[in-house]
């Protein structure tokens, strides 16, 4: 990647907010040529989406977890649709705020959930609801809470994500 395009990249995972004058300037670029990278960058899928990352306890939430799940055998094509229609289903009746949900491999588990919950008796409601998924036969689940009034090492940001791109980058040269 050139490095006007991961340094643009970097800036905006520091702050999406930045306008594309203050970028230009701290690029040392013009307005147009952030605007256009900027441009290539989204059309290219480097950028998904602009967010922030809220303070999760204001907004009424006391846990974080994170879920590690195995089935017992991975899910054909129509059983993951059937999946996907399931869960949207089941999410309009019965919601749970869901940070992701991925395929993946380590630790004997196949699947991780990233979750939010009002207090434990909702993230037990997740736990329960998520068991009752007959079709998919999970064969193991195991969930690490994380009080989000505790004391945090290190929160969640992309900044540090940013900065570690950007040396990288140095490193290589």
């Amino acid at each position: 990647m050139k490095d006007i395009r991961l340094k643009l990249l970097a800036e905006l995972m520091k702050n999406s907010k930045t306008s594309d004058r203050e970028l230009a300037g701290k690029l040392r670029v013009s307005q147009p040529t952030v605007s256009r990278v900027r441009a290539r960058l989204e059309k290219e899928g480097y950028i998904k989406e602009y967010t922030l990352i809220p303070d999760f306890r204001k907004l009424g939430f006391e846990i974080m977890a994170v879920t590690l799940v195995k089935l017992r055998r991975e899910l054909t094509q129509e059983e993951t649709v059937k999946m996907r229609k399931f869960a949207d289903e089941f999410l309009k009746e019965s919601p749970f705020a869901f940070i992701m949900a991925l395929d993946g491999n380590g630790l004997g588990y196949d699947r991780i959930v990233m979750s939010l919950h009002e207090d434990y008796a909702d993230f037990v409601r997740f736990v329960r609801a998520t068991r009752e998924v007959r079709f998919a036969e999970l064969v193991a689940f195991d969930s690490f809470m994380i009080s989000l009034s505790s004391r945090h090492y290190q929160p969640l940001t992309f900044s540090i994500l940013a900065d570690y791109m950007l040396a990288m980058k140095e490193k290589a040269h």
